[in-house]
């Protein structure tokens, strides 16, 4: 089932009546302002929604607007009779799945809206946490849609408490709440209260008349005299000044925001500089308005000409967030856990600084990461903000342990860094120098691109076949392409550590670097790898074996690096400290808790951040072996790492983080995965892995990569966890991919990563398009690197979204 948008027009003022608890006259509310909208000088055209009603049905909400708004168009999606919480009510019934609520809700409004409704109200069922039928929070099921909201406090003793709760729970998942009502009750007097409370958060509060007290069911004469009672009270109430106001200053601010989502572009286009864009030649046409977004969506704004043809089309449109918001996104946008999470840590500790005092977050999230690693190396955590910051303190820490143990001078020699090309650490000005020249770097006056970058084979599915791509000048030394069956068999190392390849590998690697330190006389401080994919440098698929045999050269060979260099070691660093880069690839992005897995390998240094907090916060670690922490220990001050910023360790993003991890290892351990391994695992070979945790899958599925493979249009494609990654041909059908461009043009083929024409091609650029063309009941946004286009899941994406997006890129490319 698609995905809904954002429940949002510019002609329909809708909003959803929450209760602060359970029997506080939200029907009363509600008939209320129908009454007053049929009322209202514009005479409106009025429109009342009870998506899930419980109880018999006469007395089913919706049909006491029918009794007493009859002017009113109203509905009821779905009954159960029983009068008890929809969780139990529909227990013995077909239950609706949340998003056919949502769904359901979304299609009436738009209706209602192509009617020409103009004002519509959308009635909850209890209280704001009242389950749904399918036992969640209404405020998490509605949450999608985003209604501004009418909050009818509670008038009755503990009403104030209660009120202020529900208010908070829906202010901590997103909602707008745009005026509460309540009950006047002369004793207890809450709407005094509450309504200063609420003034103070610019939120208007009105009080209304208690209603007619309803008499016993079983006096026939009463209940008739009842209705006659209730009649009059909606007629004088709904007709006075303060509701019509109320109504004016619900439609202008219905009308406001519309107005502010219109203008941001262009607002934006006139006071932001953006990361990664070349600004002349965008116009606020290139921008994308972002109203909310929850699960794995965007809302995006539709611009007005986007809408001319249809009174009813909705200003939001729903967008899968197809770069997982740079890589960040794990469990969702708008994760309540996650928030609830947040708030507490905000509420317990604000921030705290971490010079010489610890917090329970901090050492928790620090104790849980060294555990969940699993590698006997790591017995230290450092913490900062982000990756790039996070590789600067990684690069610190392997450059000061090899000048202390080969007694080099830093500050009077240059020494430098073995990788890969098309490596990328961040863009501070330190680890800038950890990659080869690009268009990310080449042009900052203090680059200087101190390493030296291996070319290495890459993966990628073509023909339905799995690939080893050689480059062309290193065939000689590395010998032919391979080609297998799975991508199992790929990662099979301890099978492929003794092939022809293998052998060829080592002997270029330590020839390489022979020549680097006694020819041209360099010195090496570390190793530094993005295990497994290389994100930024164009999603390169690395061949793990080579990956393997660079790190197994570099520590079983010390003497390559230095005369001084002690034995080998298999416990502590050799050679080089060994620093993986696991920003990206690390914590379940490739399907594994760490990427070093997929080599079985245990780094001297790894970094993680992004997934690390869910796409919450940002948040970085640093952890490191007690070695490589020892090389800083000294009497003088100025031998420490002197590295640390403001919000070091911040408390609400350890907190946020801990809760992370704890919540994808538990998905781990519950077998949440398992429809997308076992996918992968029917084509995998029969040596393949038997552990689940040592499992090849990808939540995108084994049978589009190997369809897409066979297209016209691709030159190579591949998936791995979350990870979907599609080089296109050009226009002329040669292939597209790094490889096929002179040896020059491939060492600085990054110049062209924010070009309109990729490398020399269009490609990627017009699926993009195509994935996001607003004819579409949904969106798909999506990043391109060059002639690669990706897309990137969370690990709580649901199958079936997932399903929906691949038959667009089958349309699209078969």
């Amino acid at each position: 089932m698609a995905p809904v948008g954002g429940a949002l027009w510019r002609q329909l003022c809708a909003h959803q009546v929450y209760g602060a608890n359970t029997n506080v006259g939200k029907t009363v509310v509600s008939t209320v302002l129908c009454n007053g909208a049929l009322r209202h000088p514009s005479a409106r055209k009025v429109g009342f929604l009870k998506p899930v009603s419980t109880g018999p049905l006469d007395e089913a909400d919706y049909r006491h607007i029918e009794r007493f708004s009859p002017g009113t168009l109203q509905k009821g999606l779905y009954q159960f009779d029983e009068p008890v919480s929809p969780h139990i009510a529909a227990q013995s019934k077909t239950i609706p799945k949340d998003d056919e609520i949502l769904t359901g809700v979304h299609t009436t409004l738009t209706k209602w809206a192509d009617d020409g409704i103009k004002f519509a109200l959308v009635e909850t069922a209890g209280g704001v946490h009242s389950p749904g039928p399918n036992g969640n929070s209404q405020a998490d099921l509605y949450r999608p849609l985003r209604l501004p909201v009418v909050l009818v406090g509670d008038s009755r003793l503990g009403g104030i408490s209660s009120s202020i709760s529900a208010f908070e729970s829906l202010l901590i998942r997103g909602y707008d709440v745009h005026t509460v009502l309540l009950f006047e009750d002369d004793y207890y007097k809450n709407h005094e209260y509450l309504r200063t409370y609420f003034e103070k958060r610019g939120i208007p509060l009105l009080s209304l008349p208690q209603p007619p007290e309803k008499p016993p069911v079983e006096d026939a004469d009463a209940l008739a005299r009842d209705e006659e009672a209730l009649a009059a009270y909606y007629e004088s109430v709904s007709k006075k000044s303060d509701i019509q106001g109320l109504l004016d200053d619900l439609s202008t601010k219905n009308t406001q925001r519309v107005d502010r989502l219109s203008s941001m572009a262009e607002r934006a286009h006139n006071v932001i500089w953006y990361p990664f864009t070349q600004h002349q030649g965008m116009t606020a046409k290139d921008i994308s308005v972002i109203d909310s977004a929850y699960d794995d969506y965007f809302q995006t704004y539709k611009p007005d000409s986007a809408q001319a043809s249809n009174a009813g089309a909705g200003v939001l449109k729903p967008t899968f967030d197809g770069s997982a918001s740079w890589w960040t996104q794990g469990l969702g946008h708008g994760n309540p856990e996650l928030s609830l999470t947040a708030a507490y840590a905000a509420g317990r500790y604000g921030h705290v600084m971490f010079a010489g005092t610890v917090h329970e977050p901090a050492l928790s999230l620090a104790e849980s990461l060294i555990k969940a690693h699993e590698n006997p190396r790591l017995g230290k955590v450092f913490y900062s903000d982000n990756g790039s910051t996070g590789m600067e303190v990684a690069v610190k820490m392997g450059l000061r342990a090899s000048c202390a143990r080969y007694g080099w001078d830093g500050s009077e020699e240059q020494i430098s860094i073995l990788g890969l090309k098309g490596s990328y650490h961040g863009d501070t000005i330190g680890v800038m120098d950890c990659s080869e020249p690009s268009t990310y770097n080449k042009k900052v006056e203090w680059y200087r691109g101190r390493g030296y970058w291996f070319d290495f084979p890459q993966i990628k599915m073509s023909q339905g076949m799995w690939h080893v791509e050689v480059p062309e000048e290193l065939k000689e030394a590395l010998g032919p392409n391979l080609e297998f069956p799975t991508l199992d068999s790929i990662f099979n190392l301890e099978e492929r550590v003794n092939s022809d390849a293998a052998k060829r590998y080592r002997s270029y690697i330590q020839s390489t670097i022979e020549d680097l330190v006694a020819k041209e006389g360099k010195k090496f401080g570390a190793l530094i790898m993005e295990p497994i994919i290389l994100g930024a440098g164009g999603m390169l698929f690395a061949d793990p074996l080579f990956q393997y045999t660079l790190t197994q050269v570099t520590r079983s060979n010390p003497q390559l690096f230095s005369p001084k260099a002690p034995s080998p070691s298999t416990t502590s660093w050799s050679g080089l400290p060994v620093i993986f880069d696991e920003v990206f690839t690390g914590l379940y992005r490739l399907g594994r808790r760490t990427a070093a897995s997929f080599l079985g390998l245990h780094p001297d240094i790894t970094v993680n951040a992004k997934l690390l907090t869910g796409g919450l916060l940002p948040l970085c670690t640093t952890m490191a072996s007690n070695e490589i922490f020892d090389a800083f220990s000294s009497p003088e001050k100025s031998d420490a790492l002197l590295h640390g910023h403001s919000y070091t360790a911040h408390a609400i993003g350890c907190t946020v983080a801990q809760k992370s991890l704890q919540t994808m290892m538990d998905m781990e351990q519950t077998g949440q995965w398992n429809p997308y391994q076992a996918d992968w695992t029917s084509a995998s070979s029969p040596a393949a892995h038997t552990k689940p945790e040592d499992a090849i899958w990808s939540s995108w599925s084994h049978g589009l990569v190997r369809d897409l493979s066979f297209a016209h249009s691709v030159e190579g494609l591949f998936a791995i966890g979350t990870v979907l990654s599609i080089t296109l041909r050009d226009e002329s059908g040669k292939g597209g991919s790094l490889r096929s461009f002179p040896l020059p043009t491939r060492r600085n083929y990054l110049r062209h990563f924010n070009s309109s024409l990729g490398y020399t091609s269009t490609a990627a650029q017009g699926l993009q398009k195509r994935l996001a063309v607003t004819g579409k009941p949904y969106g798909v946004h999506s990043r391109v690197l060059g002639n690669v286009i990706y897309l990137m899941a969370s690990v709580t994406s649901k199958p079936e979204s997932l399903r929906e997006i691949e038959g667009l890129l089958r349309e699209a490319l078969l």
